[in-house]
């Protein structure tokens, strides 16, 4: 009894010493010095202890007495360093305004990893594109915004990065589009619709180059196109734009078709406030485009709101919404080169629309520091097409994510479930019901060392499932089927700080796409061009590497970056849809290819800086691809041969040369601007060589192609010009001319682009 008694006073003298050791307290906030806004999830180590700040910039520390070298770190801005010595029974409190960076590198991204990196030291080729250059510019719609980024491109909707995506018309992505982290991509085609993105709302777009389907699974192949929407800061704002686009006669007098000129308008607002504890956005987007192609026009109108809670320091809830309602019309391809203005009758088709999300969030930090996240979204499309086209579909996405900071190690862990399940129904898949479920489960671990090697491995399980129903097709009939595969993919990077503004990166990640229901169902025409099913069809895999070379600059008068980049891209059973005898017919199908890889370089500049008076910003790019089947037979094929490595040679419309179709070799981006004072000059341009391989069906099927691309066939050189005035501190009128010199130029075969055109633009910022 003696001995239990000595033993239990000896623990609470011990306890009693160690509360008495640790009875000093550090506290405070962590804002932005210009806005006064509280720095969220700012990094505070004292000595080997270490917390992070919550959603009103606040941090608490529980210490020893004694002396501490405290560190406060945060993504994009300069780290800040103060000694303090903290007496016992002490609560010593700090305030802190943190400045934000200048520098390009230093930019805050959160694409590559799934947490903010300042853009120099991620391990992937990224790129980040800012709203103000959007607006100058004015491209109303997500996929005209990105085609400012060296290395994409986009055909028809279809997005391409470095060559990894050819053509398909609304059928299948490489490239997974998110807004706010989480996919938005339509489920039966898991095809982007970029007018849904609110781009009056955008805070930063991320584009990510090469698979990324570790972190974010099937549809990330290629690349990732991440949009981050803005919230409210500590002073209301709002945002008005108004546009109005007047299209010129093209160059060939003889392809005018109106007698009143075809033209655009849009009207955009956006209004941002805090109230309490609550962030609220509205904004709103009506778009008005009469076009320059008879049979084209869109007409639209977008509201989206986003709401976020703070229910205390630690959780934060949110509900945002967006919903697009509108019609549209297009053809395929042109009745003749002559009057290519004019679209074949055959291929006309309008549309009838409404789209909407619904998507919940919440974020919590507990007792340790951790982050728990949630991330939900509803998204239901109704489109009502002419045809016998018209589609109905639903998905349900959900995410939760676990992230741990390992401050002492200078280290952070991501892991992840997520689920999604689609339902389908669809005259373009035989009018019945597909449903799709998908889940996945990742896992990263990114880890500093010697504050300057940047290193990060990835690993993701992807499980999914197609239940086919079955229908007919023509006279055959396609069986019901239920279809199930799982995988596992990889990824690595590093990025060394060599210098203090040169950074060495490498990767390696793999790839994964299962294919839509589109690709694998799809029964439909387009004009004289008939779209068949093939239900077995396989999915792709593929993996891509890349050595980059980052090299900052902060000279007198400048200060950006250069970015040499050489990459490779291999894909197994590559889909694409091609023309030939399918088991129901003559037509397109989708059809895995084989194997391709792709090999190319790049380089991008991007800076600011100052000549006297003036202030310019500039962003260029050279991306240069090399697409091909690894495996390339120029045996020219019967239409009945079944060797795949045949039928891609001998369907190409370049049916001896190695080259995958639908790709431009070359392609060139430039923009600079010039602000002296109250006013702004600006030249855009872009090249992109002549695509050198189509379907060679196309050539037959559609009138006057093969001569028009024999006489087209040197690429095209577009330029551009702008100019703005300041009128007063809230009001901004701006004039951009686009295609200066009136080329008439074609993206994809069958479809002319726009003539010159004149763009006039008010803004009002309160």
């Amino acid at each position: 009894m003696t001995k239990k008694l000595l033993s239990i006073t000896f623990l609470c003298l011990v306890f009693m010493a160690f509360a008495q050791a640790q009875n000093a307290k550090l506290k405070g906030i962590i804002t932005d010095q210009s806005t006064k806004e509280p720095l969220i999830g700012a990094t505070i180590m004292a000595g080997n202890t270490g917390t992070t700040t919550d959603y009103n910039g606040n941090f608490e520390l529980n210490l020893d007495a004694g002396s501490y070298t405290v560190e406060i770190r945060y993504v994009g801005y300069q780290k800040y360093t103060e000694e303090i010595v903290i007496k016992e029974g002490q609560t010593y409190e700090m305030e802190v305004s943190m400045d934000a960076q200048t520098n390009i590198l230093n930019t805050a991204t959160v694409t590559s990893g799934k947490f903010e990196k300042e853009l120099g030291e991620v391990t992937v080729s990224l790129e980040v594109l800012k709203p103000d250059l959007i607006d100058n510019t004015n491209k109303p719609q997500l996929d005209k915004a990105i085609e400012k980024l060296p290395g994409v491109t986009i055909i028809d909707g279809q997005a391409n990065i470095r060559g990894g995506s050819g053509y398909s018309q609304g059928a299948g992505s490489r490239v997974l589009l998110l807004v706010d982290d989480v996919p938005i991509l339509q489920p039966d085609a898991q095809f982007p619709n970029w007018d849904d993105v609110p781009i009056e709302n955008v805070a930063q777009i991320e584009v990510l180059k090469g698979a990324a389907s570790a972190l974010y699974g099937t549809s990330a192949l290629n690349g990732i196109v991440n949009v981050r929407t803005a919230y409210a800061k500590s002073e209301p704002e709002t945002n008005l734009s108004a546009f109005y686009t007047h299209y010129f006669s093209p160059q060939d007098g003889d392809k005018k078709w109106w007698d009143d000129a075809p033209y655009t308008s849009g009207l955009s607002a956006v209004h941002r406030r805090k109230m309490g504890k609550v962030d609220l956005v509205l904004g709103g987007y009506y778009f008005n485009e009469q076009s320059f192609n008879k049979g084209f026009f869109k007409k639209y109108g977008r509201f989206n709101v986003g709401t976020r809670y703070r229910v205390n320091e630690r959780l934060t809830v949110g509900l945002n919404a967006n919903v697009n309602t509108g019609t549209s019309g297009s053809f395929f391809y042109w009745e003749s080169p002559e009057n290519a203005h004019v679209g074949d009758s055959t291929t006309l088709a309008t549309r009838e629309r409404i789209r909407y999300n619904i998507d919940p969030n919440i974020t919590y930090y507990d007792n340790g520091g951790n982050k728990h996240k949630f991330q939900g979204r509803f998204l239901r499309v109704n489109n009502d097409n002419s045809g016998n086209q018209s589609n109905i579909s639903s998905s349900y996405y959900g995410e939760y994510q676990f992230q741990r900071k390992l401050d002492e190690w200078d280290g952070v862990v991501t892991a992840g479930l997520v689920a999604l399940s689609s339902d389908i129904t669809a005259e373009l898949y035989g009018d019945t019901t597909f449903t799709s479920q998908n889940y996945g489960a990742y896992l990263q671990y990114d880890q500093t060392l010697f504050d300057r090697l940047n290193l990060s491995f990835g690993a993701r399980y992807e499980y999914n499932e197609l239940n086919n129903p079955g229908f007919q097709v023509n006279s055959d009939e396609i069986e019901p089927s239920n279809e199930e595969d799982g995988r596992v993919v990889f990824r690595a990077g590093a990025n060394l700080r060599v210098a203090d503004y040169t950074f060495l990166r490498a990767s390696w990640g793999q790839g994964y796409r299962y294919p839509s229901v589109a690709e694998k169902f799809i029964f439909t025409q387009a004009g004289a061009i008939q779209i068949l099913p093939n239900p077995d069809l396989e999915f792709e895999t593929g993996w891509s590497a890349e050595l980059g070379l980052k090299q900052g600059f902060q000279l007198p008068g400048f200060q950006g970056f250069i970015d040499i980049a050489g990459f490779i891209s291999q894909y197994d059973n590559m889909i694409e849809f091609n023309f030939g005898l399918w088991p129901y017919g003559f037509g397109f199908s989708a059809v895995n290819i084989g194997g391709t890889e792709i090999r190319g370089a790049e380089v991008t500049i991007a800076g600011k800086g100052k000549i006297g008076e003036v202030d310019y910003s500039t962003l260029m790019g050279y991306t240069y691809v090399d697409p091909q089947f690894m495996e390339f037979d120029t045996t020219i094929g019967s239409v009945f041969d079944e060797s795949i490595a045949q039928r891609n040679s001998r369907l190409s419309s370049e049916p001896k040369t190695n080259i995958l179709k639908y790709r431009s070799q070359h392609l060139f981006k430039f923009d600079i601007e010039f602000t002296y004072r109250k006013f702004s000059l600006g030249i855009e341009s872009f090249y992109n060589s002549h695509i050198v391989a189509i379907d060679d069906i196309l050539e037959g099927v559609v009138p006057g192609l093969g001569a028009y691309r024999d006489e087209n066939n040197n690429g095209f050189l577009i330029i551009s010009g702008r100019a703005a005035y300041q009128i007063t501190d809230e009001i901004k009128a701006s004039f951009i001319m686009e295609n200066i010199t009136n080329q008439e130029y074609s993206r994809r075969p069958g479809l002319l682009d726009a003539p010159q055109n004149l763009t006039m633009r008010v803004d009002y910022r309160f």
